[in-house]
């Protein structure tokens, strides 16, 4: 099982080294679409490599509801966890 800070520690990187993204604004408050400037092309390729990451499929409709860093976090920890307690 992985906690919320390590799961935040994990996108964060993801995020900087894939999107380009200057570290000191991805934090969980930050809005992926007008804060840091992700698009849909970017969304999905999100969503691909978090499916490489934890190895579990997130459901799109899921995802189309994120809006900040700290949305994506709370769903990969319900993600993990889910198949951790089954």
């Amino acid at each position: 099982m992985q906690s919320k800070e390590e799961i935040f520690t994990t996108l964060k990187a993801l995020l900087v080294e894939h999107f380009e993204l200057d570290e000191a604004l991805v934090v969980p408050q930050a809005n992926l679409y007008s804060d840091l400037k992700i698009d849909s092309i970017d969304a999905v390729d999100l969503l691909a490599e978090l499916r490489v990451i934890t190895g579990r499929k997130i459901d799109p409709l899921t995802f189309k509801r994120i809006q900040s860093v700290g949305d994506v976090v709370d769903v990969l920890h319900r993600v993990l966890n889910e198949h951790v307690a089954a």
